[in-house]
C-alpha cells in the first residue's frame, strides 16, 4: 500500500465515523504558541483545544499532520527509522468518544483497513504508577480482550512507556499502544514490545487523556475526556510495503535513487554511503517543507534548524562528490514526490529554489576550507593527545566558515573529540553583546501570563465589537482587584486585544458612579480578551472619545466592583485611527515588496503602532535606493488611487481559492477574516483598517536594514506623523537655502556650491601635486651612490604614509634603476615610514620589506611589505634619525 493509499484509508475511514477531516497546520507553530519552534507533534495545533482556550471546529476531528523534530538529529542516517521531517496521522476526540470507540476502531483499521495479520499485533497498556496513585488500566485491557486481543499479547508497561503527559502538570493520561511481531528473525523467543530489540515495531499510540496532574504530583479528573491518538506515516508505510527502512518507502526511496544517479555510488554499498545519502534525502525533504511555510535559513531559532539541516547535507553530498549546484535538484523532486499532497510545495516553487541554490552557493565557498580547518585540528588534537579541541576553534568555524556549531561537535564526534560547550557560549554571547543595538522584552511575565489566562477560563469569552464601533455600554464579566493594576472582564468589548502585530487599543471605562480608569493593556487569550486597568479616578471634566493625558491622583477602591456593573468603554479614537493607517500601510508596503522584489518576499514579523510601523520580510540583500523609491513611491500611488478597503469572514478553504495570503506564524481558524484592498493584495487578518487607502493621507520610508540573516526591517510612518516629517525636512532645507545664500531655491544653491567645493578641490589637489613634486625633486637631488645603486634614506615633513609614497614613486622614476630608498616622516606623536626597491637593487640582494622592518624596530612600530614595497608605523619620532642611520647601516653592509 502506497503512501498516499495509507492518508487516504485513514482519513475515509475516521470520516465514515463523524470525525471532520482538516488540513494539517503550518511547521510554523502560531505566536500564540511560544513553547516550541517548529510543530514537533501532531497534537500540536491541537493544544488550544485540549487546555479548553478554544472551541475545535468539530469534537471529533483527523488529520495528516507535517511535523519536525530534531532532537535525534544526530540518528538521522545511522538507522533505519528516523527522520527529521515526518507526517503523523491523527484522530481526535475532545469530550466525545473514549476508550470504548478509540480501541476498537484501532483493531479495525489496523486489521481491515491495512489488511495486517491479527496475530502479529500486540498491545502495551498503562500499568499503574504507586505515585501517581493509580493502578493498571484495566478498562483498557478489558476492551482489548473483548476486541479479540488474547490476554498474553496484552503487555503492561509503567509511566515511561505508557503514561503520557506534556509537561510536568496539566492535562495526562494513559495511552495504549500498537506493536507488529516482526518475528523471531528480528529477536529473541522472549523478547516483548517495550525491550530493548528489533523484533516488536510500535507503529499507532491512542492516548486516554483522562487527567490533571497538579504541582504536588496528585491527580484529578479532567471535566472532559479526551482521544489523542499518532501514526508515523513513514513508518507504517515501511511496515505495509514490507521494506526494512523508512528510506525505501515510495514517498522517500526516489531521492535515494536522485543520489545514487548524481554520484555514482551504490545505496548499500558501504555505511559511509548510506548514511550520507539518507541524510540528504531526509534534510532535503524537510528544508523544502519549512521554506513552504515560511522559514529562511538564518543563525537564529527556526532559520537556523533550517540552516542547520540544510547545511549537513551539502556537507555530506560533498562527501559522495555530488557536484554544485545539486541540492536544488532534490527540493525539485520532492515537490514532485508531495506536491499533490501539500500544494504549497507547488506554490513555493520558486522561493525553494532560491533559498535552497543561496544556500548552497553561500556555503560552498567555505566548506571546503573549513573542513581543511577540521581536519588539521583533529590531527593536532591527536598529535597532543587530548581529546578535546578549543572553543575558540569551533567558534572560527561558525563565524568565518559557516559551519553551524552543531555540526562541528557532530564531526568532531565521529573522530572521538568533544568540544567546550560553556566555552562556545561565552563566545556567541559576547559577540552578541557587540552586536546588540538595543533589546525588547514582552510585556508581563510569566506569572502575569498564568494570572491572565486563568482569569479568562472562569468566565465566557467577550464579544468583541470594535470592528463596528470605539464605544460599547456593557456589563462587567469579572474582575480581579491587583494594587495599582486590576484584570477588567467585560461582557462586550470595544478594545482590540494586542494580535497580528498589532498593538493593542488604549481608552476609558467609566462608571455610572462618575468614576473612570485607564486601559492598560489588552491582554489576547485566544478568542477572548483581557483589559487590565489602572486605578478609578473621579472623572473631574466631561470627555468624549478623545483620551490623552495623565487622570491626576486616585484611590483604589476597585474591590468594591460589582459584577455585572454597567460600564462605558471608549477607544481612544485618534490612537486607534492612528493605528488603523499604518496597518493598511503595512498591507500596501508588503503588496510593493513582492512587485518590485519578487514573490519569495513574505512577512516574517511586524509591528503596527500609532506612531509608526515596522515590518520584517524575507529577502537575502539590502534594498538599493533605487528599489526603496519605487516601493515608497508604489505606496503612495496606491494611497492617492482612494482605494477601498473591504473585510469579510469566509471559510478559509475559500479564503485560500481567492489567494488570500496567510501571514508566517499567525494562527488561523476554520473560519478566517479577509482584509482587501481593491485591486492591490488580499490578506488573512484581524487587525483593523481604515475604509479607503486615501485615509493613510501619506507613507515614508524612515530606515531600512537587516533584521536577521536573510530577513530585512522596513520602518515607516503615515499621516500626520509622515506630514510633520516632511514639514521638519522642509524647514532644514530651507535653512540651508539661507545658509548657501538662496533661500527661495536651496537646491540651486546647494549645486552652485558643490561646484565651488569641486573647483577649489581641484585646486588643493593640483596644489598639493605641486608640492609632492617639488618635494620629491629636492630629495632626489640629495640621493648618492653606494655599489651601483642609488640611495635615498632621509627625512621629511610629510606626515602620512599615502604622501611619504607619492614622493618615492616620483623620486624612482626621476632616478631610473637600480635605486632604493627609505622615507621618514610623522607628527609629534607617530612615525611614517615609506621603502620602495627598484627590481636592479632586489636583484643585488636588497629587500624593501627588510628595510622599514629594521627602521620600524628603532622607532617602537612594525610594518612590512614586498621586497619591492613596504610600509611601516611607528610611536617614537625623537628616534627618526637613529631609525634612518640603522637603514643606512643595513643597505651599506649589503652593498660595500
Amino acid at each position: 500500500m502506497k503512501a498516499q493509499q495509507i492518508r487516504d484509508t485513514y482519513l475515509a475511514f475516521f470520516a465514515e465515523r463523524g470525525h471532520k477531516i482538516v488540513p494539517s497546520a503550518s511547521l510554523v507553530p502560531s505566536v500564540l504558541d511560544p513553547t516550541v519552534l517548529l510543530t514537533t507533534a501532531g497534537m500540536q495545533p491541537f493544544k488550544p483545544y485540549f487546555l479548553g482556550q478554544e472551541t475545535p471546529p468539530a469534537p471529533r476531528l483527523a488529520d495528516v499532520q507535517k511535523c519536525f523534530r530534531t532532537t535525534d538529529i544526530e540518528e538521522v542516517g545511522n538507522t533505519a527509522r528516523h527522520l527529521t521531517f515526518f507526517e503523523m496521522l491523527g484522530n481526535w476526540s475532545f469530550g466525545d468518544y473514549f476508550k470504548a470507540e478509540s480501541i476498537p476502531w484501532g483493531w479495525q483499521l489496523a486489521t481491515e483497513g491495512f489488511g495486517m495479520d491479527p496475530e502479529k499485533i500486540w498491545v502495551t497498556v498503562f500499568g499503574g504508577d504507586e505515585e501517581l496513585g493509580l493502578g493498571p488500566d484495566t478498562e483498557a485491557i478489558a476492551i482489548w480482550e473483548e476486541t479479540g486481543v488474547p490476554a498474553e499479547r496484552i503487555v503492561q508497561l509503567g509511566r515511561e512507556d505508557n503514561f503520557w503527559q506534556g509537561g510536568p502538570t496539566g492535562p495526562c493520561g494513559p495511552c495504549s499502544e500498537l506493536y507488529l511481531d516482526r518475528g523471531l528473525d528480528f529477536g529473541t523467543v522472549d523478547e516483548r514490545p517495550g525491550d530493548e530489540g528489533e523484533r516488536f515495531l510500535e507503529f499507532w499510540n491512542h492516548v486516554f487523556m483522562s487527567y490533571d496532574l497538579h504541582e504536588d504530583g496528585t491527580l484529578t479528573e479532567l471535566p472532559m475526556k479526551n482521544i489523542d491518538t499518532g501514526m508515523g506515516l513513514d513508518r507504517m508505510a515501511a511496515i505495509l510495503q514490507d521494506v526494512e527502512s523508512v528510506y525505501d518507502v515510495d514517498h522517500v526511496r526516489p531521492l535515494i535513487d536522485l543520489a545514487e544517479q548524481l554520484s555514482g555510488h551504490k545505496y548499500e554499498e558501504s555505511e559511509a554511503v548510506t548514511r550520507a545519502m539518507r541524510i540528504v534525502a531526509d534534510h532535503s525533504r524537510g528544508a523544502a517543507f519549512l521554506i513552504a511555510d515560511g522559514v529562511v535559513p538564518s543563525n537564529e531559532d527556526r532559520g537556523y534548524i533550517l540552516r542547520r539541516i540544510m547545511r549537513r547535507a551539502i556537507q555530506q553530498g560533498n562527501t559522495l562528490g555530488l557536484e554544485a549546484p545539486w541540492l536544488g535538484r532534490f527540493s525539485e523532486r520532492v515537490i514532485e514526490l508531495m506536491g499533490d499532497v501539500y500544494p504549497e510545495l507547488v506554490a513555493e516553487r520558486e522561493n525553494i529554489a532560491r533559498w535552497v541554490n543561496d544556500e548552497e552557493e553561500s556555503f560552498g565557498r567555505t566548506l571546503v576550507r573549513g573542513q581543511e580547518m577540521l581536519e588539521r585540528l583533529v590531527a593536532e588534537a591527536r598529535e597532543s593527545g587530548t581529546s578535546w579541541i578549543d572553543a575558540a576553534d569551533a567558534f572560527k568555524l561558525h563565524d568565518t566558515y559557516g559551519f553551524p556549531y552543531d555540526l562541528t561537535k557532530e564531526l568532531l564526534a565521529e573522530q572521538g573529540l568533544a568540544v567546550d560547550d560553556d566555552g562556545f557560549a561565552e563566545l556567541m554571547e559576547e559577540q552578541r553583546t557587540r552586536a546588540r543595538t538595543g533589546a525588547a522584552t514582552a510585556h508581563g511575565s510569566e506569572n502575569t501570563h498564568e494570572r491572565v489566562q486563568e482569569f479568562a477560563a472562569a468566565t465566557s469569552p467577550s464579544n468583541f465589537v470594535g470592528y463596528e464601533t470605539l464605544t460599547a455600554t456593557t456589563g462587567v464579566a469579572a474582575f480581579a482587584p491587583g494594587g495599582d493594576r486590576a484584570l477588567l472582564k467585560l461582557e462586550t468589548s470595544p478594545f482590540y486585544a494586542e494580535g497580528g502585530g498589532q498593538v493593542a487599543d488604549s481608552g476609558l471605562v467609566r462608571w455610572s458612579s462618575g468614576e473612570e480608569a485607564e486601559v492598560l493593556e489588552v491582554y489576547r487569550v485566544g478568542n477572548d480578551q483581557v483589559l487590565e486597568i489602572g486605578v478609578r479616578h473621579p472623572r473631574t471634566r466631561e470627555r468624549g472619545p478623545e483620551i490623552s493625558g495623565d487622570h491626576g491622583p486616585g484611590r483604589e477602591g476597585a474591590e468594591e466592583m460589582p459584577v455585572d456593573a454597567e460600564v462605558e468603554a471608549v477607544v481612544d479614537r485618534q490612537t486607534r485611527h492612528a493605528t488603523m493607517r499604518n496597518h493598511t500601510a503595512t498591507h500596501l508596503l508588503h503588496a510593493a515588496l513582492r512587485e518590485r522584489l519578487g514573490t519569495h518576499v513574505r512577512q516574517a514579523g511586524s509591528a503596527v503602532r500609532p506612531d509608526k510601523l515596522r515590518f520584517d520580510f524575507t529577502h537575502g540583500q539590502s534594498l538599493s535606493p533605487e528599489e526603496l523609491r519605487d516601493v515608497e513611491d508604489r505606496v503612495n500611488e496606491w494611497i492617492a488611487a482612494s482605494a477601498p478597503v473591504r473585510w469579510l469572514e469566509m471559510e478559509r478553504a475559500e479564503a485560500e481559492a481567492l489567494g488570500a495570503m496567510a501571514l508566517f506564524g499567525e494562527k488561523y481558524g476554520e473560519w478566517v477574516r479577509v482584509v482587501e484592498i481593491d485591486g492591490v493584495s488580499r490578506e488573512l487578518c484581524g487587525g483593523t483598517h481604515v475604509a479607503n487607502t486615501a485615509e493613510i493621507g501619506i507613507f515614508k520610508l524612515t530606515a531600512e536594514g537587516s533584521s536577521a540573516a536573510n530577513v530585512r526591517r522596513i520602518e515607516a510612518i503615515t499621516g500626520p506623523a509622515a506630514s510633520d516629517y516632511f514639514r521638519e525636512r522642509d524647514g532644514g532645507l530651507r535653512e540651508v537655502g539661507e545658509l548657501l545664500g538662496n533661500p527661495q531655491d536651496p537646491l540651486a544653491a546647494a549645486r552652485r556650491a558643490a561646484e565651488q567645493l569641486k573647483e577649489a578641490s581641484a585646486g588643493a589637489q593640483k596644489a598639493q601635486g605641486q608640492a609632492l613634486g617639488e618635494e620629491a625633486k629636492r630629495l632626489g637631488a640629495t640621493a648618492t651612490e653606494i655599489g651601483g645603486v642609488k640611495v635615498l634614506i632621509a627625512a621629511t615633513e610629510l606626515g602620512d604614509q599615502k604622501g611619504l609614497l607619492d614622493v618615492a614613486n616620483r623620486i624612482q622614476s626621476s632616478l631610473g634603476d637600480p635605486v632604493v630608498q627609505l622615507l621618514g616622516g610623522g607628527s609629534s606623536d607617530k612615525v611614517a615610514l615609506v621603502a620602495l626597491a627598484s627590481p636592479g637593487a632586489v636583484e643585488k640582494g636588497l629587500s624593501a620589506a627588510e628595510l622599514v622592518r629594521a627602521a620600524a624596530g628603532v622607532v617602537g612600530g612594525g610594518g612590512g611589505g614586498r621586497d619591492d614595497m613596504a610600509q611601516a608605523g611607528g610611536k617614537d619620532p625623537a628616534k627618526l634619525d637613529d631609525a634612518l642611520a640603522e637603514a643606512r647601516a643595513m643597505v651599506e653592509g649589503k652593498l660595500g
